[in-house]
Parts: C-alpha cells; structure tokens; sequence
C-alpha cells in the first residue's frame, strides 16, 4: 500500500520561502492536528491568524487545537468565533459540536449538529455524528431515517463514519466489520508505519498496554486488579501506556504500582507515543481502546510493536490490518461470527472481560435518600444513555407496566435526556415518576446505592459491559437476551460464565416474561440473588488470579505466532 510522504515538511519548507502565507499556516495546522501535535497545531493556527484575523478556518484549526490541550472553554470561544464567522460551513459546526459535548452544553450541541446536517444532508459523517449525539440524548427524532443513511453508507463504502458509535446501530457483524475496515483503510493510506522492529535480546516477554482510561475510568476499574495479579505471577514484563493525564485517582497509584514501567504519554504527537513504545521494546501490544473517543488508533498504524492485540474497550473487530489478533472467549465471539473479525481470535477459557475483585462495597444509603420507594421491585439500567434506544425501553416499559408499583432506576443522563424519558414512559402507559434518576456518583457511592437493585434490565444492540460487572459484584443479577454481535453478547458472557444460564434469554417476549416473573414474586427474587452470591464465589468469573494465568498464557502463544 502506497503511503503519502508527510506533508508538513514540504509546508515547512514554503513557509520558510513565504511565511506571510497565511493559507499555507492554515494547512499546516491541520497536518499538526491530524498527526496529533496540539502545541505546534496552535502556533500555526495563531500565526495564521495574525496574518488573517478572524478567519474561520485558522479560528476552527485554534479550537481543534485547544480541545486537544484539554482547554475546554477556550476552545468552544475559538470555534463558537469560527461559527459566527462561518455560519454556512458544516464542517466548522460540527467541531464546535464536538467541543460543546465536552463542557456540558449538550442541547446545544445537538443544535450545532443538525445545523451541520441541514447545511450538508446528504454528507453520512455528519449524519452518523447528530444519530449518536441524540441517541445519547434519548431524542429519537428521525433516527430511523439518520440510521438508514448511515447504514447505507457503510454498506454501499461511501462514508467512513466512526465505528464505535455504529456499534448502537442495529447491524450486522458483518457491517460492523465493513464499518471498520473502512474506517482504517483511510488511515492506512495517510500514515506511514516504522520500520519493523528488531529482534529483542531481552530474556522476559515485554508485555504494553496503551490507553486512555488508566485512571478512575471503567477501563482501570476493569484492569486494576488484573494488573496486580500480573504483576504478582510475574511472568512478563508490564508496560503501561497512558494517553490520560494523571487523575490523582487511587484507581492510577494502583495502575501505576502494578505495572514494571508506567509511561505518561499524555497529549504527545503521534508519532512520539509510537517511538516511546518501539524504545521500550514491546514484544505484544494491547490496544486497550480501538476505535472508541480518546484512542489513537494512529499510534498503533505505524506498528511500534510487531504483535498488537485489540483488546477489552473496543467490543468488535477493528478491520484494521495492523492488529493481528482480538481477545475474546466463546461466549462472546463465537465460531459463527469469526469470519467477520479483521483479526486472529485468541480465546481465554473464561470471560474476556475482568473485574475489580478487590472493591469492599459500602453500605448502602437508604431507599428514600436514593428516590426509591420502600419496599416495591426495583429494576434498574444503569447504561449510557445512547443504550437506551427505543426498542430496549419499550421492553423495560413492557415490564414495568406488568409489575404493579415497580420502578426503573437509571443513570441521569446528559441534557434533557431525563425527561424525553419520561415523555416516552407516559406515551407507553407508564406513569413518569416510575424513572428514577441516579445523578453521576463516585464509584464507591455508585456501587453502595447498587445494593438496592432487584434486577439488571440489559440493552441491545449494545449490552452493559462495564455496568453489569458491577452488578454483578453488587449482588443484582443481569437479565440480558444475546444478540449476534461482539457487542450484543458481553452481558451473556458473563452471565454464560457464572452458569447463570437462565438469565440469557432468546426474544424480547421471554425477557419481558422473565422479569415480570421475578419482579411479581419476591421469593424466587431472593433465590435468584443467592444463587448469585453462590456462583459469584465459585464459578471462577471473579478470580483474577486465575485470569492473569489464562490471560499470560494467551500473551505467550500470541508472541510466538508465526506474526511475530
């Protein structure tokens, strides 16, 4: 494959003939951004706008710039300018969207998408970005006919719109893979790898994992304790990799007491981050966030290691020919979607996905503190909002209205989310104040108030991942019917594995059936939560000590891969 010389140097070179090109400063900023130098991104933009003040392109280049170097405010300043000087370019409204979701102002930013649509509605990038950003909202305008259009698009390979959002869309493995693949056939053509790396003359397998989420994040709180179990077996070396600034959370010190080297490599370009993993010597590489926000699926295209994994954040394939293999079990990823993964599949004999064992739960505040009432069913879901699309609340709006004063608890969600909600239970025949809100809790708080759920009601396409883990651990069992993505399986996974296999249902019908069931007789309720309790202790779902055996295990067989 072809790949395109880097062209900040040819820009370089004209603007050292020309520096009063201020179209040329644009240009280059772009290219800084695009190879993710923030710092030189926002010199170039500002020595563009010296020589052109108030252009809108420099001015959206400064605000891309800005939102990388985590200076939110000033950022959606820069593009909210670009706008109103601009107002006609779709593209420039789609970055102040962007910025808008990360300060908070998440109506607004639903308007600056669908300006950015109403300026270009046949462009399916634009259309994917307002289809997430109201799913995220529960605003379901039109999402039927934004996610024709985007499915359309990947099936017909005219757009790359971002894989991680098209996990929500009701597709196929199939499509997903299409999706992808996509996705990293532009990369590919833009970005050169390294040369391959070198035999290592290091005796001990050199184990990096590269992420986003090494903090209070549910990737860390998934990891923490696998990591400490690594690092106690001792069989490798562990190199951790963070793209997030340290958060000063005990979930970090704990990361960074496990791991042999932990390396910042917070908001560096690049090709920087590519290099401190090539210098550390990286034998197998876990890419801990694939195609999901803040990964840099970048890095891992220049190939710093000659082994890359997709692992754990990103439930999918990643279509993408520089990741050789996916972790997964049976569960999960079976035999009959195979086909449809870019990458080699390696099975642990457990659940791929691990936990945080070493979480003591504190005890819960009461039900009044909480919202809920005293002594009814309580269902709860406490997935992202984008989860809660219209065909998994008319399943759990089915149940409640089955069940005589129960209520659904769920997380608060951005915007107005809460109370599209609740418009959408009173036209299903469901009173209003049956939605219950929990407002974003530290995890502890989180975890504490999770004691006074009944039962987990599951979503599809997109399962709980992290959610249900939690769960778990918290003693309320997971009710989830599977589906036939990577994505739709996780909760089942779990479930598969704890033995729980009841709680794996095959048609909406029988989920409605079966909560109904549970949340209508309190004794078999309890049952069920003890044969939870039970499971929990011996199924072998929660032993991170045996994960890290399984999981150094799959690590060896990958390096001496013929690939490696």
């Amino acid at each position: 494959m072809n790949h395109a010389a880097d062209p900040r140097i040819e820009l370089r070179r004209a603007l050292e003939r020309n520096p009063g090109d201020g179209f040329a400063w644009i240009l280059l900023a772009e290219h800084e951004l695009d190879h993710g130098d923030a710092l030189a991104g926002e010199v170039a933009s500002r020595r563009a706008l010296a020589l052109r003040p108030g252009h809108p392109e420099a001015l959206a280049r400064l605000g891309r710039a800005q939102w990388m170097l985590g200076r939110r405010d000033d950022a959606v300043a820069s593009l909210r300018a670009a706008a109103t000087n601009a107002p006609d370019h779709p593209g420039i409204a789609v970055w102040l969207a962007h910025v808008l979701e990360d300060v908070g102002e998440a109506e607004a930013a639903s308007d600056a998408y669908a300006r950015a649509h109403a300026l270009a509605p046949e462009e399916p990038q634009i259309a994917a970005y307002l289809l997430a950003w109201r799913r995220r909202l529960c605003d379901w305008r039109d999402i039927d006919t934004l996610a024709a259009q985007v499915r359309g698009a990947v099936n017909d390979g005219t757009a790359s719109v971002e894989p991680f959002a098209f996990l929500s869309e009701d597709a196929s493995a199939t499509e997903q893979l299409r999706c992808a693949g996509l996705r990293a056939g532009m990369l590919a053509r833009q970005i050169r790898p390294m040369p391959p790396a070198p035999a290592h003359a290091h005796e001990r397998l050199r184990v990096g994992f590269l992420s986003n989420g090494f903090g209070a994040h549910p990737t860390g709180l998934l990891t923490a304790a696998l990591f400490e179990q690594l690092r106690e077996l001792d069989a490798s070396d562990i190199h951790l990799f963070a793209l997030n600034a340290d958060d000063r959370s005990p979930i970090r010190a704990r990361l960074q007491a496990s791991a042999h080297a932990f390396h910042d490599v917070a908001q560096q370009p690049h090709a920087r981050v590519a290099q401190r993993i090539r210098d550390a010597g990286i034998d197998v590489l876990f890419d801990l966030r694939g195609w999901g926000g803040g990964g840099t699926p970048e890095v891992l295209a220049m190939r710093p290691a000659n082994v890359q994994v997709n692992w754990l954040a990103y439930p999918g394939t990643s279509g993408a020919p520089w990741i050789d293999f996916v972790l997964a079990d049976a569960f999960v990823l079976p035999e009959s979607i195979e086909r449809d993964f870019s990458e080699r599949v390696v099975r642990l004999p457990r659940c791929f996905q691990p936990s945080d064992t070493t979480r003591a739960i504190p005890a819960p505040p009461s039900r009044a503190e909480c919202g809920l009432p005293a002594d009814a069913p309580v269902f709860c879901c406490f997935n992202n909002s984008y989860k809660l699309n219209p065909r998994s609340m008319a399943r759990a709006f089915a149940v409640l209205r089955e069940v005589p004063g129960s209520v659904l608890w769920l997380l608060s969600g951005p915007g107005n989310a809460d109370s599209r909600l609740r418009a959408a239970a009173q036209a299903n025949g469901v009173e209003a104040q049956r939605l219950v809100f929990m407002p974003k809790q530290p995890h502890a708080a989180y975890m504490a108030r999770l004691q006074h759920a009944d039962l987990f009601l599951d979503t599809g396409p997109y399962n709980a991942h992290t959610t249900a883990s939690d769960a778990l651990w918290a003693g309320c069992p997971v009710l989830t019917h599977p589906g036939d993505t990577f994505a739709a399986r996780v909760a089942g996974s779990l479930n598969h594995h704890l033995g729980m296999h009841d709680m794996n249902v095959e048609t909406d019908e029988a989920f409605v059936a079966r909560a109904v069931a549970l949340g209508r007789n309190p004794s078999n309720l309890r049952e069920l939560r003890d044969v939870l309790a039970q499971r929990r202790r011996d199924s072998g779902l929660f032993d991170m000590a045996g994960f890290a055996r399984d999981f150094t295990d799959a690590v060896h067989r990958m390096a001496r891969s013929p690939l490696a």
